[in-house]
């Protein structure tokens, strides 16, 4: 089995230390997250907060291992409520800590639900300070073939071996 490695997270997703560092400075910032197209209600309730160490065989029959942090979201309104400020997300994480190991370079996703329609799985950009609020836009998880990714990961940069701006004039790309 593969030693539990988090360096994979895939480029449009972010760790869990990563948001908590953006967030630092931001303690009465609210916090709004984004999917589906539309921001969440301002009587968001963060749920459940979950880690989880996997092992698994993917379809190439590679083993890996990995860590993820699970947020649960519901998207609610809640009387006159806001946006929950950055400082209470920390705080909440916080408290998680005091009975929750959480590593955080692990893969962190986010299940988000109305209470009616079905959880769905999102994973979260980078954080972006706009207009007076922190912004997490999340996007749906999807399936892939690891096996495949990691073919056309290795391929992509073979051709950005060969066709980057010192190879340019080897001829390679022509």
């Amino acid at each position: 089995m593969n030693a539990i490695d988090n360096g994979k997270i895939q480029e449009d997703d972010i760790s869990l230390g990563l948001l908590l560092k953006t967030l630092a400075g931001e303690k009465d910032t609210p916090l709004i997250f984004y999917y589906d197209g539309r921001p969440v209600k301002p009587g968001y309730h963060i749920t459940e907060v979950k880690a989880g160490q996997f092992s698994g065989l993917d379809c190439g029959a590679n083993p890996e291992a990995w860590t993820e942090i699970f947020i649960q979201l519901w998207d609610i309104d809640e009387g006159d409520r806001r946006h929950m400020p950055a400082g209470k997300f920390q705080a909440i994480i916080r408290k998680v800590t005091d009975h929750v190991q959480l590593d955080g370079s692990a893969k962190l996703t986010f299940e988000v639900s109305d209470g009616v329609h079905p959880m769905q799985l999102y994973c979260a950009a980078m954080p972006v300070l706009s207009a007076g609020a922190v912004h997490v836009s999340l996007s749906p998880r999807p399936a892939s073939c690891k096996p495949r990714d990691r073919w056309l990961a290795e391929e992509n940069s073979k051709a950005a071996a060969c066709c980057g701006p010192q190879a340019a004039a080897s001829g390679c790309c022509a």
